[in-house]
């Protein structure tokens, strides 16, 4: 089959290598579509990732498509089923698992390789987060399952309250899909940063009361504050990985706010924080990674009701051959999500 394996920093290579075959409990899915993804990005960037792979590997991490193969063992599936597949399943025995802390787990099963025809679904996603998909939902919908968990979990993890006014850091993928998850179903009022016009206007789209282009603003707390009666943000969520970014998303909020720094940076990046704001303004800084199952399907029963219109995320749909151009495509940020179709 085809796939693409990468090598290294911005060493991605679509080659031939041998059709997967399934181990007891696994199963095969043929790829319907695969989209790419801010983290894909990065590691493509950055030349790998500190947890979920080591290159040379298989690549990517969001799909949905057909199971064509079973693994012994397997019961509760059959081949033609339409899937979608999380990239990861916790241990369920660990510590952090036993408390339901799942994205702690020290023990989850990664999966990497839906840039490819086929993909091999290891036997603890199989077990618990492997999800049917409805008929007619697109498989390049059901692929953005991983991501939208991620940022479910983001939420709710953020102690928004109805009537908050948030503020997101961010126009990527992550920073709009919360954008839509909180005005759609939170009743906060959601103020949104980026540098992207295009991508500002898909974030009113998806609910934003406001948006404004940070390369046209000196200081985006001043802003803030100029929004909120002098305050400052009640919960404020940065979604760029960006650690000069961490810093303003705390200069955002306001005493008691509560500051979700969900983009993941470089490793051993490390940022300023002013303790007297910390201590007397009792903020609360949370660092929130990853997604659980039941985030997994919660994401996929939100894309499938329809209600809001995560196709706005889709920039195109690309052959597989193009994935080095997609990856260019989203470093000049021309594109937001790409369905990559085997």
């Amino acid at each position: 089959m085809l796939a693409a394996l990468l090598y290294g920093q911005e060493n991605l290579r679509l080659e031939e290598v041998a059709d997967p075959t399934p181990a007891p409990g696994e199963v095969i899915i043929q790829v319907g579509a695969a989209t790419t993804c801010g983290t894909d990005l990065k590691v493509w960037r950055r030349g790998g990732h500190a947890r979920m792979l080591t290159p040379p590997t298989l690549f990517g991490h969001e799909a949905a498509g057909e199971i064509v193969a079973l693994g012994e063992g397997v019961t509760n599936w059959q081949i033609g089923d339409r899937v979608v597949a999380n990239n990861s399943a916790p241990c369920m025995k660990c510590f952090f698992c036993q408390r339901q802390e799942y994205s702690l787990c020290p023990n989850l099963t990664w999966n990497n390789g839906t840039f490819a025809q086929y993909l091999k679904v290891p036997a603890p996603i199989v077990q618990h987060n492997l999800l049917p998909i409805p008929d007619d939902l697109p498989y390049e919908l059901a692929a953005m399952t991983e991501p939208l968990a991620c940022v479910l979990h983001g939420v709710a993890r953020s102690n928004v309250k109805p009537g908050d006014r948030v503020v997101v850091l961010g126009d990527g993928a992550i920073g709009l899909m919360f954008v839509a998850k909180l005005a759609h179903e939170c009743s906060v009022e959601v103020t949104l940063f980026g540098g992207n016009d295009q991508r500002l206007e898909i974030g009113q789209k998806l609910g934003a009361a406001r948006t404004f282009n940070y390369r046209q603003i000196p200081d985006i707390a001043a802003v803030v504050k100029q929004q909120t009666d002098g305050l400052g943000a009640d919960v404020v969520i940065e979604a760029t990985g960006v650690p000069s970014v961490w810093e303003t998303a705390i200069a955002c909020a306001r005493p008691g706010a509560t500051v979700n720094l969900f983009g993941g940076c470089p490793r051993d990046t490390t940022i300023t924080v002013n303790t007297e704001q910390l201590h007397y303004s009792e903020l609360t800084l949370k660092g929130v990674f990853h997604n659980t199952p039941q985030f997994v399907r919660e994401a996929l029963s939100l894309i499938a009701n329809g209600k809001i219109p995560f196709e706005l995320l889709i920039s195109e749909q690309r052959p597989l051959q193009d994935l080095e151009q997609v990856f260019q495509d989203m470093r000049s940020r021309k594109v937001i999500k790409v369905a990559m179709i085997p």
